[in-house]
């Protein structure tokens, strides 16, 4: 599990930030990349790395802001001529779906594959056998969603020393033994499976928030979260300028990351009015100065998120 930044700006592309897209790479859990949000030009950013669109299989918008959406007309487009055969579903608020497909149906744009769109509310958004997706309502001057992406707890490993030392050598059993059946040697001995697993490890969690104002609803999503990605597009030195705009603060983004109990706070949006080294530099140490483990996002970095080594 990797996120990586392809857009870290607030508003219009600048020099050295695009606007808004988070990359989580999920290759080794599903071999798939999930988009959040997909600003202007993602696309050509995606160029930049080793990402592979086909692989795009889901696409989550936190709002309806142009910064958040203007790239997908583009990315959904050039899919199809980048091997792109498999559904591709585009969760996001009210009005997602038709400003997609009418930007696809003026320009005439045919697809190589199908689009299913999930207009979302509060609540579960997504869940198979491996991940849960839950989203809350946040406080912007539009519908504002955040993200929370929860991997179901992991099977512990196949205790393979224990097995040898009872004489089960590796084969097929193996895979009923991962089951947790109950097995019967050729001796007539039943061994239990379930006793040969080592402790389940428990899931990920990544909270991933669209733009807003400090809000409780922050807090639910980041609860214990492993990651929390959280925009910070104004200093504390103009809190004023982020509560008019609804946005949040270095500091505020923090306060949220300490309570909720987060592992790491990943800033991001950060306006273009902080270019300079001193700047970014100014950013995180309000940051910090709350929650330590607070960084800067910037286009095209990449934090891997490890596998937990607690056991439940």
């Amino acid at each position: 599990m990797n996120v990586m930044f392809l857009g870290t700006g607030a508003g219009i592309p600048a020099k050295s930030r695009n606007v808004t897209s988070i990359a989580l790479q999920l290759l080794e859990e599903r071999n798939a990349v999930w988009l959040f949000d997909c600003g202007e030009a993602t696309q050509h950013q995606i160029l930049h790395t080793t990402i592979k669109p086909r692989k795009i299989e889901k696409i989550f918008i936190t709002h309806m802001h142009g910064d958040h959406i203007y790239g997908l007309p583009g990315l959904i487009s050039s899919r199809s001529f980048q091997g792109g055969e498999g559904l591709l579903t585009i969760y996001g608020p009210k009005g997602i779906e038709e400003f997609v497909r009418t930007a696809l149906s003026v320009s005439s744009t045919y697809l190589t594959y199908s689009l299913k769109f999930i207009e979302i509310k509060e609540g579960i958004v997504f869940e198979d056998h491996l991940f849960q997706v839950s989203a809350k309502k946040l406080e912007h001057g539009i519908d504002s969603y955040g993200y929370r992406v929860k991997e179901k707890d992991l099977q512990g490993t196949l205790l393979v020393d224990k097995l040898g030392d009872i004489g089960i050598k590796p084969g097929p059993i193996y895979q009923k033994i991962k089951r947790g059946e109950t097995i019967t040697l050729e001796d007539g001995t039943f061994i239990n499976g379930a006793e040969f697993i080592g402790p389940s490890q428990k899931g990920r969690i990544v909270s991933i928030l669209g733009d807003t104002r400090y809000t409780k609803n922050s807090l639910e999503l980041a609860r214990d979260a492993d990651l929390l990605i959280h925009e910070a597009t104004f200093s504390e030195e103009d809190e004023k300028l982020a509560y008019d705009y609804f946005h949040s603060t270095t500091k505020q983004a923090a306060k949220i990351a300490l309570h909720s109990n987060a592992r790491k706070l990943i800033l991001t949006h950060i306006s273009s009015r902080y270019q300079t080294e001193e700047d970014l530099g100014t950013l995180v140490k309000e940051a910090q100065a709350i929650f330590p483990s607070s960084f800067i996002a910037s286009d095209f970095m990449q934090v891997e998120i490890p596998k937990k080594r607690e056991h439940i």
